[in-house]
């Protein structure tokens, strides 16, 4: 996760991320990828039935019942062990996690034991009624997904007026007070409604927006082909820097976020160089902060039924199950060979990832990208579009 508008338009300085020592129970949501401990910010896919047909879904999720899901109790359990480890972050997913009827309940529990509750949804379900109780219960935030305008956004999610829906959705969360924001995962069909995103945060005053890199995992496995080539990256990578500068400058600061691949790290820095070398030394230091990608330990999922992954993507390769051990104790256990990998895995990349002048802040990007791609997870990330001379 690379924090454009902070770094980019300066809205966050290495000061603000060691004034509070860089502790996850101590650092506030937009300082939090800056943690040094890197306790991880757990997603938590509450459910696999969703009413919807998105066709890179990377749960493969169905618009049906599923009878393999941890129940209110054994969520409750989950929760608790997530709160003595000092999880900072719950996000509640899916399929589509509003379907739940208990997703109140788990919200409200998990804020009641320290944790901040978000939910990643598609916002189609959420009504008047269901903002105002989210409201309540104090959930943190509302993430919900756009691909684009209502076309392109109907077609991705196989439904038509899903678009429609979604905005109503955006609207009831903003009249109950709770804050919003947009999702938006990049490919060659709707790469061209970037700007058409940036419009909708400034005319419907939506103060966050992440942009997701396609990783090539579920229903987005059959799409690599559709993934952007590099030079097409490179291009959107700078309109959005382009453009949230734009909304920095009119005076209407959105927070913008670049997601799942880390070469934007070293390429905004590099960009940064050349036009603000000062500001460009400050961004290297919050980038070496961060770390680049934590797959395995920055960030981790919990499957509806229990099972334990490095990320929301990487579902072929469990850890365990919580209803047979305890969160924490799975994701600490180094016997598990990947598991070891992964928590320092600068060790183990290979190629030119292995001889990047960038490995501290970018950490060898995706790994499960690369296994889609090539079947060896430490093989370079092929996504990564830095040239040769910009990492030797």
């Amino acid at each position: 996760m690379i924090g454009i508008s902070k770094l980019y338009c300066g809205t966050v300085e290495p000061s603000d991320a060691l004034r509070y020592g860089r502790k996850s129970s101590e650092l506030p949501s937009h300082l939090l990828q800056f943690s040094k401990d890197k306790r991880p910010v757990v997603v938590w896919n509450i459910t696999r039935r969703c009413n919807l047909k998105c066709i890179h879904c990377y749960a493969q999720a169905k618009d049906q019942a599923f009878d393999n899901e941890l129940t209110t109790d054994k969520g409750k359990n989950l929760i608790d062990d997530l709160s003595q480890y000092k999880v900072p972050v719950l996000l509640l997913s899916g399929g589509e996690p509003t379907i739940r009827k208990d997703l109140p309940e788990l919200a409200a529990y998990a804020i009641e034991k320290g944790m901040r509750a978000v939910i990643s949804t598609n916002g189609t379900l959420i009504t008047q009624e269901m903002a105002r109780v989210l409201k309540d219960i104090g959930l943190s935030y509302v993430g919900i997904s756009l691909d684009g305008m209502e076309k392109i956004h109907d077609r991705f999610r196989g439904v038509k007026g899903a678009y429609r829906a979604a905005l109503e959705g955006i609207k009831n969360c903003q009249d109950a007070g709770i804050k919003v924001g947009l999702r938006f995962t990049i490919n060659k069909f709707n790469v061209t409604e970037i700007e058409n995103i940036f419009n909708l945060l400034e005319d419907m005053d939506i103060p966050r927006a992440c942009f997701y890199h396609l990783v090539y995992a579920g229903r987005g496995s059959k799409l690599v082909e559709e993934d952007l080539t590099h030079d097409e990256t490179r291009k959107a990578v700078d309109l959005i820097m382009d453009l949230t500068k734009k909304l920095h400058d009119k005076g209407k600061e959105k927070e913008i976020l670049t997601v799942d691949n880390h070469a934007d790290g070293p390429y905004l820095y590099l960009r940064l160089l050349k036009e603000d070398p000062k500001r460009a030394a400050e961004v290297l230091e919050l980038l070496k902060m961060n770390e680049g990608n934590n797959s395995g330990r920055g960030i981790g999922c919990i499957s509806w039924d229990g099972e334990v992954y490095a990320d929301q993507f990487w579902r072929h390769h469990s850890f365990g199950n919580v209803q047979k051990r305890p969160f924490s104790e799975i994701w600490t256990d180094t016997s598990e060979p990947l598991m070891k990998k992964l928590k320092e895995k600068k060790k183990y990349v290979k190629g030119r990832c292995a001889k990047c002048r960038w490995l501290d802040v970018c950490a060898g990007n995706f790994r499960v990208r690369a296994e889609a791609v090539t079947g060896d997870a430490f093989a370079p990330d092929p996504a990564c579009y830095l040239t040769d001379e910009e990492i030797a």
